[in-house]
């Protein structure tokens, strides 16, 4: 996507230091590059216009240009500008001001959002030096703050555009686009990671992964979006520190969680998870259940899962929707499998086991990733349906085929089929009914119905039998 590419990296490399941070940045012109207006959104144009006409400098940063020069249509477009945030609040009537960790400002046209940053100072020179936080503390009127355990809390201290490059997790992602010029500007040998396909964050692993723990699962994440290797430096601290996820909001994991498995690459992702260690802090008992070696005639678990994010990945390759709910019950249901077995040991009725093997295995789930009542209620229906599902006798079948969340757990139920569930051609059975006109229908249900094939079912249970009036009057209770 660059003209001239490799002889602009050749050049840019001799200016870098040991620690990818450049001396000055490499100025691609607009010559020598292919992103245009047309790759880019209108929105995002018309808030660096603006920002430009009010006096202030603003770029095009990160993934959008990343993604150009790899070859991916850019979805989203953020801009950083040297304008504050109240002030860049002030230049746009549909706009609102958010974060409190990071102070952003977010520029509403219709569904699209431009997010819009200011330039962060360098404040991260040696964490053992800085200041630590009272979780217990108010961080009220604090610009920085850290965890007891070097976390950033806190981070609104505002500086130029070379420190902002410094600030930035990856060195392809401290790529910075202006408007007025149309030059990109790479401040940490980015190009050159992009041509060797490889990511490296920007300045000591060890720093910037204590600084913020999820970019240990970003650096995954790219890794499985982009195909690209971990420079070594950067991959050699991930299993050692992967710990300090725990000290992560669950809430925070959680929207994580999807970005890393419904990217389209979740079987590639969901492996580098667990090769580095990091996957049993997002999902500690299916990581268990997975490293037990735990199965049953009716799921092989990691086969499940395997099959469950293979599907998601089809569907998003084909531009079709998947919901986060369906993600997590594919990932739990492992969980809840065994549990149910568990509870059906001690005694416990089918359903009710499965009630309380889904409670037991949300509540567990909840302490690493945050998981909203509008989907774990979803969850619940998806699981249920998978016991439901097989009985399709009488006017059964046709009220399943009503439930909100058929189709969710009829795809659940395929999922199951193709990773080795026998289930005695229950899923093309589903499939045939949904499309048979409404005979058709009724002749299925028949040859489904067990008091059709089995003797004994068809045996009627003993009426109870009515007392006489006579036998009534008799009785001591009367």
């Amino acid at each position: 996507m660059l003209t001239g590419f490799k002889t602009l990296v050749r050049k840019a490399t001799a200016l870098f230091t040991s620690e990818n941070i450049m001396e000055s940045p490499l100025v691609i012109p607009k010559e020598k590059h292919s992103l245009t207006d047309n790759e880019l959104s209108p929105n995002a144009l018309k808030v660096l216009h603006r920002l430009n006409g009010a006096g202030y400098d603003a770029y095009l940063v990160g993934g959008c240009i990343r993604d150009h020069l790899i070859g991916i249509t850019p979805k989203d477009f953020d801009v950083v500008t040297n304008a504050t945030p109240e002030e860049v609040h002030s230049l746009f009537s549909n706009s609102r001001l958010i974060g409190r960790r990071f102070r952003l400002v977010h520029v509403t046209f219709g569904r699209e959002i431009i997010e819009v940053s200011t330039f962060r100072a360098n404040t991260t020179i040696d964490s053992s030096q800085a200041p630590k936080h009272d979780e217990n503390e108010s961080l009220k009127n604090k610009d920085t703050a850290r965890s007891s355990h070097g976390i950033i809390l806190r981070d609104n201290v505002w500086g130029s555009i070379d420190e902002d490059a410094q600030r930035r997790d990856f060195t392809f992602n401290a790529l910075y686009f202006n408007v007025k010029d149309r030059s990109i500007h790479d401040f940490c040998n980015g190009l050159s990671d992009i041509e060797n396909k490889q990511i490296r964050i920007i300045g000591d692993p060890r720093e910037r992964y204590k600084e913020d723990p999820v970019r240990m699962l970003r650096a995954i994440r790219f890794a499985g979006k982009l195909g690209f290797d971990l420079e070594p430096e950067t991959a050699a601290p991930i299993k050692e520190m992967a710990h300090l996820l725990d000290h992560i909001p669950p809430a925070r994991l959680f929207e994580e969680v999807l970005k890393l498995l419904g990217s389209g690459q979740g079987v590639t992702t969901f492996q580098l998870l667990r090769e580095y260690g990091l996957f049993k802090y997002l999902f500690p008992d299916t990581d268990a259940i997975l490293n037990s070696g735990w199965k049953r005639n009716d799921i092989d678990p990691e086969r499940f899962v395997l099959q469950g994010l293979e599907n998601t990945d089809l569907r998003i390759l084909d531009g079709k929707s998947t919901a986060p709910y369906f993600l997590y019950a594919i990932l739990l249901w492992p969980s809840v499998c065994l549990r149910h077995e568990e509870f059906e040991s001690q005694g416990l009725p089918t359903t009710p086991a499965l009630h309380q093997a889904a409670t037991m295995v949300l509540d567990n789930q909840v302490a690493s990733t945050s998981i909203p009542r509008r989907f774990s209620t979803p969850m619940r229906e998806i699981w249920d349906l998978q016991f439901r599902l097989p009985k399709r006798y009488g006017k059964r079948a046709f009220v399943l085929l009503q439930h909100p969340r058929f189709r969710a757990a009829f795809d659940f139920l395929l999922i199951r089929e193709l990773s080795g569930t026998e289930l005695d051609g229950l899923g093309a059975w589903w499939e045939n009914f949904q499309h048979a006109p409404e005979n058709q229908q009724k002749d299925l249900i028949s040859k489904a119905d067990p008091r059709k094939s089995d003797p004994d079912a068809k045996k009627r249970r003993p009426r109870r039998r009515r007392k006489s009036n006579a036998a009534k009057r008799q009785s001591p209770e009367n």
